[in-house]
């Protein structure tokens, strides 16, 4: 990734609503949610939310689908990879195990679900 890219994302995510809505879209991965879903989970004017998913779209942060007659909206899960990889891309000056706890810190939110086997 290319520093003037991160400075988009960065932009994309700087304004409360945008955090909250990119937010909203990860925690609905992988179904995502449609616009008028977003808004109203938001407290946003539909008008006003289509900006914001503009601005997160040109970003490269979310996607559009057509479902039917709604759009819906999902979170690029690769792209905050990407950014996370950008950000500690030279970690602790070549020294990982300085990194470790940010590594952990990851770690859980991604793990998978066990399943019981009965």
């Amino acid at each position: 990734m290319e520093q003037i890219e991160a400075l988009d994302i960065f932009g994309a995510l700087s304004q409360p609503t945008r955090l909250e809505t990119f937010r909203l879209l990860m925690q609905h991965e992988p179904e995502g949610l449609p616009a008028g879903e977003i808004a109203s989970q938001l407290g946003v004017p539909q008008n006003t939310m289509s900006s914001h998913l503009a601005i997160l779209a040109r970003a490269g942060l979310i996607e559009a689908e057509r479902q039917s007659r709604s759009i819906v909206y999902r979170a690029l899960v690769d792209r905050v990879r990407e950014i996370t990889s950008f950000l500690i891309h030279d970690c602790c000056g070549g020294r990982p195990e300085l990194c470790a706890p940010l590594v952990a810190e990851l770690t859980p939110c991604c793990a998978p679900k066990e399943t019981s086997h009965v």
